[in-house]
């Protein structure tokens, strides 16, 4: 059973195959009497301008713009079988069918990788790691990443769940225990078992012939869904916060400028959302300003 990144790139691919079949079928040289043609889930044109009849009808599909030559653009990924189309493989090692996200630079950045990895922090001139964190059900998780901290530098992003510190199970430790813990840590050597971000989830898009997605957000909350958008078949929620565009943080971000983010993003866009309930008490007690003079918002590297 084959995966896809969004709903498009599925919708496309199955397009793609109904041409397929349709093309074979008028390339067959032997018929029988009396053989009735095989149906195809979506309309075929034969008669494409260009004479190709494997995206005859892609041009224009859910409020995209997808001419043939964008789609070859993206068939160049990876094709390890003749009928797979732009063929990308996440962390976990599963393959998705992604004819119009390609191998898209966002997506990889975002992903939430399954399992548990090792974190090598050291503190700076300061003794600090540049890290704030939040108790939420028996678990401690990273609400505050400085820019240019250690923690930055080592790869923590907001969300994170902190299993051990130094050897030490942190499970029911709550905000002032973990820190004030993390403060008498010799400086040189802290190593932390981290689980990616396990509120969160990412959603991928595509952005229409104007450039738009199709949900409103406001105080990086998303409070409404443009009806037959991308963001409405892929599932975007309300109530759910914005915390990556793209794998870049944006939370604690002035909405005109996580905007521009979305402007100069590419036509495939991923986001990274959190139920509000849940952002909310990891955000609690720390104030707007904090987060928008601290928090790190750079690119992350892949």
């Amino acid at each position: 059973m084959s995966l896809y990144p969004s709903l498009e790139d599925m919708k496309v691919d199955q397009m793609a195959q109904a041409q397929r079949v349709a093309h074979q079928q008028q390339n067959a040289a032997v018929t029988y009497p009396g053989q009735a043609p095989q149906a195809t889930p979506y309309p075929v044109n034969p008669t494409a301008p260009g004479g190709s009849s494997l995206y005859p009808s892609l041009n224009e599909y859910m409020g995209l713009d997808l001419s043939p030559e964008y789609v070859a653009q993206h068939m160049s990924v990876a094709v390890p079988a003749q009928n797979q189309v732009a063929v990308r493989e996440n962390n976990a090692g599963q393959m998705q069918v992604a004819p119009v996200s390609g191998n898209a630079v966002g997506m990889r950045r975002a992903e939430i990788k399954q399992g548990i990895r090792q974190v090598t922090l050291c503190k700076d001139q300061d003794g600090k790691l540049g890290l704030r964190v939040r108790h939420v059900n028996k678990g401690v998780f990273v609400a505050l990443v400085h820019v240019n901290s250690p923690a930055a530098l080592g790869g923590l992003r907001f969300g994170d769940q902190i299993l051990q510190i130094n050897e030490q199970n942190v499970a029911g430790w709550d905000t002032d225990k973990t820190l004030k813990f993390i403060k008498n840590l010799a400086p040189e050597r802290i190593i932390m078992a981290v689980r990616d971000r396990p509120f969160e989830r990412t959603i991928t898009m595509q952005k229409d012939s104007v450039g738009h997605i199709g949900f409103v957000f406001k105080g990086g909350k998303i409070n409404s869904i443009v009806k037959d958008s991308s963001a409405a078949r892929n599932g975007v929620l309300i109530e759910h916060n914005l915390i990556e565009v793209n794998g870049q943080n944006v939370v604690g971000l002035k909405d005109k400028d996580t905007a521009e983010i979305f402007n100069a993003a590419p036509r495939t866009v991923t986001i990274t959302i959190m139920p509000t309930f849940v952002y909310e008490h990891i955000v609690k007690c720390m104030g707007g300003s904090l987060v928008k003079k601290l928090m790190d918002h750079s690119i992350p590297d892949i």
